[in-house]
């Protein structure tokens, strides 16, 4: 593992030089090599008397998945591992469903050594690209869901069990769930070592719309997905545009909805998915499919547009990250949203507060204002549970709410149209608990709550 991720390593950091610049790539650098020490993983696949109970258990509604896998000129040893995770699920209620645009036959070879019916191979006429082929091979799925599978990657033995157990667990709250989404590993090209591990939030539309951070092991709605299908002008961000018109899809049009609280989509915090590193893969090489980023920012960009929002995407330092700059801003383009927050720095140019869970636990608390943290967070928009009253902008009808708290009008800062809480406060509020409050009245109201890291605020 080691001369792989340190090559892999060495080529992003060069590419992030030529792309950023010697300052951004001098602190991201440094954050890696700080944050180094912190980062030792290691995956422990579930013990056998695990995988045994989990084959002999009977769920009340069975649920039947379509595991989708294009193929194009497969290596022999990453084709024979990917179906070999597929067949040893613990969970065997599947069929595998391989669509194979190889010229040669390489691939159709391979899989005439298996005799297991659930096993559905169709050799296509042409390669179309990616989305196309893989529009091939879902038309011929027929279970209740349907699941993206890359050729070279594999599945953990748990990873239908998993999601049949969470699809079962919300049928009980008659909560029919349209999407579910695991956590993810990197593996080398042997699959044998295991490294990068990708702890993923549950659903966030901001942060969705930040980075596709959902990824793998991605499974939808089998009827969901074909009805919205691949879209060939998103090819290599073909599962990041997927998602969001799902998204959207489940928005339905009300513009004022709210996403956090009635979302069907489920987000299982275990590793499922490892993806293989190799020369070729992105996961090795993020550079080798610079127009998968293009792709991801036009199918953000039609997201935008759908939505009725007025704004402009732009790549972040970061391939494959995203910003939406809101025309003129953000809270005059979303009435789901009612509060937007940034980051509260100290003397030393480091985060003190400014986004917090509900309980007031700061994020990403002792990041230098450089960083980018764990998986590029902190340098992205996203929704939070709350911000801190010292650095925001409300609407309208927020300021009224923290009116009524205070008992005092509320004062905008004339430079930057945030909340002016040196004003307005004296030194002797507790500032973290008024936040909380605050935001807590608004998320009671249904309304969305944003962070955005380029909003900062200094304190002395």
């Amino acid at each position: 593992m080691g001369k792989i991720v340190r090559a892999s390593n060495l080529k992003k950091t060069w590419n992030y030089l030529k792309k950023n610049g010697i300052r951004p790539t001098y602190y991201a650098a440094r954050e890696r090599m700080e944050s180094a020490a912190f980062m030792e993983y290691s995956y422990e696949q579930p013990k056998e008397s695990v995988l045994l109970a989990q084959r002999q258990e009977q769920f009340d509604s069975p649920v039947r998945f379509s595991i989708i896998v294009p193929a194009y000129e497969t290596k022999e040893e990453y084709l024979r591992a990917m179906i070999s995770s597929v067949l040893e699920q613990t969970y065997d209620n599947f069929e595998l469903i391989i669509a194979d645009a190889s010229e040669s036959e390489s691939v159709e070879t391979v899989i005439r050594d298996y005799s297991d019916k659930r096993i559905k191979y169709r050799h296509l006429k042409s390669n179309s690209g990616i989305s196309s082929n893989t529009n091939q091979a879902l038309m011929y799925a027929t279970g209740d869901y349907a699941a993206l599978l890359d050729h070279d990657d594999l599945l953990t033995p748990d990873a239908l069990y998993e999601m049949a157990k969470e699809i079962n667990r919300q049928e009980k709250e008659n909560i029919q769930l349209q999407m579910l989404y695991s956590d993810e590993d990197k593996c080398s090209e042997k699959g044998t070592e295991f490294f990068d591990v990708n702890k993923k939030p549950e659903f966030n539309l901001d942060l969705i719309l930040s980075n596709n951070y959902i990824c793998h092991f991605l499974v939808m709605k089998r009827q969901l997905m074909q009805e919205l299908g691949f879209r060939s002008v998103c090819d290599g961000a073909q599962d990041y545009d997927l998602v969001l018109r799902a998204v959207s899809v489940m928005l339905g049009k009300d513009k004022r909805r709210s996403f956090k609280s009635d979302m069907p989509i489920a987000h299982i915090p275990k590793v499922l998915y490892h993806w293989r590193c190799h020369e070729a893969s992105t996961a090795e090489n993020p550079a080798s499919k610079q127009y998968a980023y293009d792709a991801g920012k036009r199918a953000l960009e039609d997201f935008v547009r759908a939505r009725g929002w007025k704004g402009k995407v732009s790549h972040i330092r970061h391939l494959g990250f995203y910003r939406v700059n809101y025309q003129p801003d953000l809270l005059n383009n979303r009435l789901d949203t009612a509060v937007v927050g940034g980051k509260l720095l100290d003397k030393k140019n480091k985060i003190t507060g400014g986004i917090y869970t509900s309980e007031g636990n700061p994020l990403y608390l002792g990041l230098h204002r450089e960083y980018s943290g764990y998986m590029h967070r902190a340098s992205l928009m996203q929704e939070a549970e709350a911000v801190d009253i010292r650095c925001m902008k409300v609407s309208p009808a927020a300021e009224k709410i923290l009116e009524e708290m205070l008992g005092l009008p509320y004062l905008r800062d004339p430079r930057t149209g945030r909340f002016d809480w040196r004003d307005c406060l004296n030194n002797h509020v507790d500032y973290l608990q008024l936040s909380l409050r605050f935001c807590e009245k608004i998320r009671q109201k249904g309304w969305r709550i944003v962070w955005d890291p380029e909003m900062t605020e200094k304190l002395e």
